[in-house]
């Protein structure tokens, strides 16, 4: 509580309101303070009585300095500094114009419920768009190192332009439906930051693991089934999307895939579905135009060996990931 308010009455307040008090600070203490001192000051009292708009702009500034995240609440002209140096500024329906133009959030009605219920929503989609960032840096990392590769070893290129823009269009169709998803409880607890380090770390751990089954592929296809260039191309499209798409439902969630984090019903629908499309595209009157062919049965078994290989696999690494770099969810 930040208030002009005497300390007495700022603890009366407090009491009716049921807030625990930890500290009371006047402002007067505040003005003195600097550096570590109003650090300590300010994260250990919970109460700020007879303070001044400055003061209120000191605290805000100090607790920033530590790594909060600052959300002020006023309703008078006096607050309107602060409610714009704040991370957030609510004000409320009866407040001063002035007030109300520095918050970033205008409350309607009383309650402060509405926040709460923000804050829930904003930390899902925060942790859905993570999900799309880390599949899709990772797969594209590990896929295009592939592709680099192969293109060096092989006498033809291993996917064709057309081939590359049609997985890329059927993958991204599947992940439409990501914001829909689910997000497991102890995501929620508390918020997370953007760490660009961390995606970095996620990129080169997992994508070096995608290229490594599209070099069992590429050497299943080239020298076990031996496919020639419309084959071969084919397999590892099919190889290549079906991983894309499914890998989503082991890196959502730190829990065990399906088992105790259940995704969103549109994301298995949209991931079978473009699966599916793939499949039946190679066998359509259609291939011929992407440069398909149709491909045997077993190499059918073979990429559902490979593809519940690679998932469980990535499940696995995925827990030594989360244990050495305690990070996510």
């Amino acid at each position: 509580m930040l208030t002009g308010d005497n300390e007495t009455v700022s603890i009366k307040l407090c009491q009716e309101a049921g807030l625990s008090i930890k500290g009371v600070v006047l402002g007067s203490q505040i003005q003195q303070a600097q550096g570590k001192e109003l650090a300590k000051l300010v994260c250990a009292n919970n109460v700020f009585a007879r303070v001044t708009p400055e003061d209120k702009l000191k605290i805000i500034a100090a607790l920033k300095a530590q790594g909060h995240a600052v959300g002020f609440l006023g309703d008078g002209v006096n607050d309107a500094p602060a409610l714009h140096a704040a991370d957030v500024g609510i004000s409320v329906e009866g407040a001063s114009d002035v007030a109300k133009e520095a918050a970033g959030v205008v409350l309607m009605k009383k309650g402060l419920d509405v926040i709460a219920d923000g804050v829930m929503e904003g930390r899902t989609t925060f942790n859905n768009t993570v999900k799309y960032i880390l599949m899709g840096t990772s797969s594209n990392f590990g896929n295009m190192f592939s592709a680099s590769l192969a293109s060096v070893l092989l006498p033809f290129l291993p996917m064709t332009p057309v081939q590359i823009l049609l997985n890329n269009t059927l993958y991204d169709f599947s992940q439409i439906t990501i914001p829909s998803d689910q997000v497991d409880k102890e995501s929620l607890l508390k918020p997370r930051k953007w760490d660009i380090g961390f995606i970095r770390k996620y990129m080169t751990f997992f994508g070096p693991i995608s290229s490594l089954f599209d070099f069992i592929t590429f050497f299943v296809l080239y020298k076990v089934f031996a496919y020639g260039i419309g084959g071969f191309q084919t397999g590892w499209f099919l190889e290549s999307l079906t991983t894309q798409v499914l890998i989503i439902f082991v890196i959502r969630t730190a829990r065990t895939p399906f088992w105790r984090s259940k995704p969103a019903k549109a994301l298995v629908i949209s991931s079978i579905v473009v699966v599916l499309t793939a499949i039946v595209l190679i066998f359509s009157p259609f291939a011929h135009t992407f440069g398909f062919v149709p491909l045997r049965f077993d190499y059918f078994i073979f990429l559902a060996v490979i593809v519940a290989i690679y998932l469980a696999v990535t499940d696995v690494l995925k827990r030594f990931f989360i244990n050495r770099f305690q990070v996510w969810n």
